[in-house]
């Protein structure tokens, strides 16, 4: 299914759709323009050639008129037998401008009422000039007429029409336009083809530094290799680049981490060194003891998050989902072997998380240590691969068949912020910790009721589908 909705704008779908939609909108635009164009011009040849046709008999008959005999005795005929069946929709009709029905000479074809003139009556027409254009038979037929004037002299002025069924003009246009049509669309089909071939192997290079990036992201590489085009390679450059100076700010910042590390260690083991070989006093001895090993603890823990922080930006760290989470499950399960837990993993095999194992190993392990300490009997653990903001999560879930928390004690826990753990006694062994590293890789994390009738904990964090393998929505 498209991540798009189908109203979504152009402007914000993909360069394939965008180049499609562009070239599909313009060859049918053009192809469009072109049809009306050559329908046109087409019907506007066929009427000339139909025109020259009953021309060709308006002469015939004018060369009759202007024959030596009297204009009585006068004989019209054509050799086309269709003006002489009745009706027929070929007609001619040679008269007076101004003369009555009675006096007109008209082909056997022509039935009862004369033929209209083509152009308007007051329209002034000089003699031998051609007039041509469309008029209605006593059959309501569409026709195609064209007149002529011819001056006698003595004898006046006669005006010579011929009229054919224009329907033949009509017929032959829409053979054409079907034609047209035919092959107008065997060439759209030709160029949307072209163009959809011409897409793909324009937009390789891009797919291709796509999967490069794909590779980065999931740990499978640590820089864009391959050739590219010149368009291109100077993005590829400056992605390694980055990638590079991301590599080195973070290293740096590892470094500094276990510097911090040692410059505050070192003393604090010192002071308690010296607290036991001094002659101090045993409470204060103990008192000092106490406040430096709350003092590691803390160190331990920011320290801890520092290095958490700093490696969750980290570009090609992954930590393949599934024997990490086997590890845990063997580790307690002897931890907690008293309690006889049946641990039930469901966990597709290629599923990945986007970060550091020890950070995974880190939020899981407490939920599973939680759920293990709270648990009757049963524990379930659940991975999968969900879509958020189109890109490709890791959802892990947790449960167990303990007594469980009310809805009001799971808000409150979470509502307290970093130090989760302590809003409540045996609320959650390490959440704080959770809380903390989910938000770290920009992920979240939340408390719900367990279908097996305890807790139920489910994280979210960056991750990737195994491959061929889309994540849920």
């Amino acid at each position: 299914m498209s991540p798009f909705p189908a109203w979504l704008p152009l402007r914000r779908r993909s360069i394939a759709v965008r180049l499609a939609t562009s070239a599909l909108l313009a060859s049918s635009a053009i192809l469009l323009i072109a049809a009306g164009i050559l329908t046109t011009l087409y019907r506007e040849n066929t009427e000339r050639a139909f025109d020259s046709r009953l021309l060709v008999y308006a002469n015939n008959l004018a060369t009759d008129l202007v024959s030596p005999n009297d204009p009585e005795s006068r004989s019209f005929t054509l050799s086309d037998p269709r003006f002489d069946l009745p009706l027929s929709g070929w007609y001619w009709q040679i008269g007076r401008p101004d003369a009555k029905p009675r006096d007109l000479r008209t082909s056997r074809s022509l039935v009862g009422v004369p033929l209209k003139p083509a152009s308007d009556p007051d329209t002034k027409a000089g003699v031998g000039q051609i007039r041509q254009g469309y008029g209605q038979a006593q059959d309501e037929r569409p026709l195609r007429i064209i007149e002529r004037d011819v001056d006698l002299g003595e004898e006046g002025r006669y005006t010579v029409r011929v009229a054919g069924p224009a329907d033949e003009i009509a017929n032959d246009v829409g053979r054409f336009r079907f034609s047209l049509m035919v092959t107008f669309g065997l060439l759209g089909l030709s160029l949307a083809l072209t163009t959809l071939l011409q897409i793909r192997f324009g937009l390789a290079p891009l797919a291709k530094l796509r999967n490069a990036l794909g590779a980065i992201r999931r740990g499978e590489s640590d820089r864009i290799t391959g050739e590219y085009p010149r368009d291109i390679a100077p993005l590829a450059g400056e992605v390694n680049l980055l990638i590079e100076t991301n590599r080195e700010i973070l290293e740096r910042a590892r470094t500094q981490v276990g510097n911090l590390a040692h410059a505050l260690k070192t003393p604090l083991s010192i002071i308690v060194n010296e607290v036991g070989a001094a002659d101090a006093p045993g409470d204060l001895s103990a008192k000092i003891r106490e406040q430096a090993a709350v003092m590691r603890d803390q160190v331990n823990y920011h320290l801890d998050r520092a290095r958490a922080a700093a490696l969750a930006g980290t570009l090609g760290t992954s930590t393949e989902v599934e024997p990490a989470l086997a590890g845990l499950v063997r580790t307690f399960g002897k931890i907690y072997r008293d309690k006889d837990i049946a641990y039930a993993v469901h966990v597709p095999p290629g599923l990945r998380f986007r970060g550091e194992r020890q950070d995974f190993e880190e939020m899981i392990g407490n939920l599973v240590d939680n759920a293990s300490k709270w648990a009757a009997g049963r524990v379930s653990i659940r991975a999968e691969a969900v879509a958020q903001d189109d890109y490709p999560h890791l959802m892990v879930s947790i449960e167990d068949d303990g007594p469980g928390l009310a809805p009001q004690d799971r808000e409150a826990v979470l509502g307290r912020g970093r130090r989760l753990d302590e809003t409540k006694p045996g609320s959650g062994l390490g959440l704080s910790i959770v809380a903390d590293l989910a938000a770290l890789y920009r992920g979240r994390f939340r408390l719900e009721a367990a279908s097996l009738g305890g807790l139920r904990a489910v994280i979210e964090v960056p991750g990737d589908a195994p491959t061929g393998a889309a994540p849920h929505a």
